[in-house]
């Protein structure tokens, strides 16, 4: 390590600002250790004594000698008493057979996947929205949360339990947030669930996943609506299972198509309150008919019921869960929607016969949701500041579902028809002939605007494009502002 230039790139590594943080001993090591990582001191090669390099770097003598130490202890470096110390002449370049540096980078590098791996990067992942844009989907109005009121709530809860919050949970779910769910489903969508039968999960889609692994093998088929939730049929995706649509009418699914099915499936994934994302309602006579099949199929019926508490035109039609006598029903309910996406709480009500293995599969997954939340949300619950939240939160979104639906009739009616749902956190709008979705997505995006297409959410391209607009999330003069702008853009 003679060399100047080998001593100056040595203190260039050494003051690099990423190891500003670390002691000056671990510093030096680190640097050392890349230099022989890059093949810059090549195996074999005699370092300087640790008094003559302490001295070309200007550090103490015992600062090189602990980063020689641990050089040695890595297997980096290798120490002879009255010989020095050398690279090893197993590590670095002579493990590649050609300088390190003379290697394209990784990202240039062909990566080897599983089938599974290489199906999941051809398809794509998820997009979530980070932050409030006109249009983004999914997103409930954050800026009304009672923050105050759930910060108290977590100090109670986190004082009551002590340390216990800080342990592992159950794979199941805190008790007391079980016993809230199912009191709340029971009461509100008249389901019949004790808090035995409630899995709490991360998510709707950690649910669907675990679905997927535990009702179907790979390769396998499973049903669903077409068009539907595009998270759903990711979920499905990346479990391996051969996604079967079935046609969605005006009155949700087409019980017909379902019936005539001949695939060999026997599970269904269902948004029976409200469609996504045309926001039809599956008519009684469709829901007892689903349930008759999923009896006769000795199947499943994965019933999503993602925004019901936001139902605008009288109650909300009860669950398919609470119809089903025959106990083959997997009810999902999310508080992404309710209350704040971050909170990253979700749950599922499992007949008894799937508890068991349902618990078993998350416990392998991710173990546990965190504590504290499930103990501060059990106490929300309880304490009747969910329903008032909900209760305010459905005025308000009524309120700006109608100022969507105005804007869009006063600023682009050449463009699009809004379809008014009853209910949602979001407004399908269908295009006019000879309008194209992807231009028009194009021209949105290119003027900042989040404007989510019909047309990804079909198993086959629709007859007509269109958007499906969030508004939850924005004021009514944010909606119209919005609207202007995107006006603007597709012009």
């Amino acid at each position: 390590m003679t060399p100047q230039f080998e001593l100056d790139t040595l203190k260039i590594r050494i003051a690099a600002p990423e190891l500003a943080a670390l002691d000056l001993r671990v510093r030096v090591q680190r640097a050392l250790r890349q230099l022989i990582l890059d093949g810059v001191l090549a195996p074999g090669l005699r370092l300087p004594a640790t008094r003559a390099l302490a001295q070309s770097l200007g550090v103490s003598r015992e600062t090189v000698e602990m980063a020689y130490a641990q050089l040695r202890l890595d297997g980096y470096v290798r120490r002879q008493a009255g010989s020095g110390s050398f690279v090893s002449p197993t590590i670095g370049a002579s493990l590649l057979g050609k300088p390190a540096t003379a290697l394209p980078p990784l990202s240039a590098q062909p990566v080897a996947l599983s089938a599974r791996g290489a199906q999941i990067l051809a398809s794509g992942g998820v997009t979530d929205q980070q932050s409030v844009k006109a249009f983004a989907t999914g997103l409930p109005e954050t800026r009304a949360f009672p923050v105050d009121v759930w910060e108290r709530l977590r100090r109670q809860a986190a004082g009551e339990h002590s340390a216990g919050v800080l342990l592992h949970g159950d794979p199941q779910g805190a008790g007391p947030l079980r016993q809230a769910i199912a009191d709340y489903v029971n009461l509100e969508r008249g389901a019949r669930a004790t808090a035995d039968q409630v899995l709490v999960l991360s998510s709707t889609r950690q649910a669907l996943y675990l679905c997927a692994q535990v009702l179907a093998d790979a390769h396998g088929p499973i049903l669903m609506e077409d068009p539907g939730y595009f998270g759903a049929r990711k979920a499905f995706e990346m479990a391996q299972l051969r996604v079967i649509p079935v046609p969605v009418d005006a009155h949700g699914l087409s019980i017909e198509h379902l019936q005539a099915d001949r695939s060999g499936a026997n599970t269904v994934y269902v948004t029976p309150s409200h469609q996504y994302p045309t926001g039809a309602t599956l008519a009684l006579e469709r829901r007892l008919a689903l349930t008759a099949w999923a009896a006769e199929r000795q199947g499943w019926i994965i019933e999503d019921d993602y925004d019901s508490q936001f139902h605008y035109a009288g109650l909300p039609t009860a669950c398919v869960q609470g119809l089903d006598t025959r106990q083959r029903t997997i009810y999902l309910g999310t508080f992404a929607k309710s209350l704040y996406p971050g909170l990253r709480i979700g749950y599922m009500v499992l007949p008894p016969a799937l508890v068991k293995p349902m618990t078993y599969a998350r416990s392998i997954l991710d173990g546990h949701t965190p504590q504290l939340d499930q103990l501060t949300l059990a106490r929300f619950i309880a304490d009747g500041h969910f329903a008032a939240h909900v209760r305010a939160m459905r005025k308000v979104y009524a309120v700006r579902r109608d100022a969507m639906a105005q804007a869009v009739q006063r600023h682009l009616p050449h463009v699009v028809a809004a379809q008014l749902p009853p209910g949602g956190l979001q407004m399908p709008c269908l295009l006019h002939e000879g309008r194209d979705e992807l231009e028009t997505l194009r021209l949105a995006a290119q003027a900042g605007i989040v404007l989510p297409g019909l047309s990804r959410l079909y198993a086959t391209p629709p007859v007509r494009g269109g958007w499906l607009l969030g508004f939850a999330a924005l004021t009514p003069h944010e909606i119209d502002s919005g609207i202007v702008r995107l006006a603007r853009a597709l012009g």
